[in-house]
């Protein structure tokens, strides 16, 4: 039996989490853990989960892929130690005992081989990781490009899993650029807080109050709102352009 529940597991990791980590997933968290795809990006309001559910991810592919590598990328090492935190608590409660694998300092090192490293938010201190069977890009909008840039190769032998999560953070860097351009590559999910089902509207209104509106559908309507030292939004200077004027020289 034991044996059969193993194999529905490893399929659906909704249902792992809720019948072996004690958490119980709601209907988009659950969407996204059964998605089973090799490219995703989630754009989230904030305190809807996503570094929850990104550390369920984690441990599910650590617990199922024998020798398996996945790698937490964060804008500092505060956060990416908090990733890892999260982890721990799950992999505790699969009876496994974890502990770090004595080559990372953030880092957690399964019973069947498989590790979860996290790595500080700096691209001068990340390179020399293969083979890595999922990466998980946890608060995508506030990592920078260089150290995104230096971490893709690291998928390439593989052929691994990617994940960008984030909270929108205006019309830039990669997380705008692959959400808005990437193509079908890509697959997209987005969950405002008036979605989410522990955010009470109550407060939601308060937060537009107190935050104003552009921060507001930034923070909580998932929407890229250029910065705010921008004259003109970025949309109005783009519909600017055409290629249908000759230019005055050259």
């Amino acid at each position: 039996m034991r044996f059969v529940d193993d194999v529905i597991w490893a399929w659906d990791a909704a249902r792992f989490a809720r019948e072996r980590l004690e958490f119980v997933p709601d209907a988009a968290q659950a969407g996204v853990l059964r998605s089973g795809i090799q490219r995703g990006l989630l754009n989230c309001t904030r305190q809807w989960g996503k570094s929850t559910i990104a550390s369920i991810m984690a441990v599910h592919r650590a617990y199922f892929h024998d020798e398996s590598l996945t790698i937490v990328v964060s804008p500092s090492a505060r956060q990416s130690g908090e990733f890892l935190r999260k982890a721990k608590r799950f992999a505790r409660r699969l009876g496994v005992g974890a502990r770090g694998d004595g080559d990372n300092e953030i880092s957690l090192l399964m019973p069947n081989g498989s590790r979860i490293v996290g790595l500080p938010g700096s691209e001068a201190t990340v390179r020399g990781f293969s083979s890595v069977s999922l990466m998980l890009v946890d608060e995508a909008a506030r990592v920078s490009d260089e150290l995104y840039r230096a971490v893709r190769p690291f998928l390439a032998v593989a052929n691994g899993d990617l994940w960008l999560m984030s909270t929108p953070f205006g019309k830039r860097g990669f997380f705008w650029e692959e959400w808005a351009n990437g193509g079908t590559q890509w697959e997209r999910f987005a969950v405002k807080g008036t979605e989410c089902p522990r955010i009470p509207a109550a407060f939601l209104e308060d937060e537009k109050r107190t935050m104003g509106e552009r921060w507001f559908r930034q923070e909580y309507l998932c929407e890229f709102v250029d910065v705010n030292d921008s004259l003109f939004d970025r949309d109005v200077i783009e519909r600017a352009f055409s290629d249908e004027v000759k230019p005055l020289f050259g």
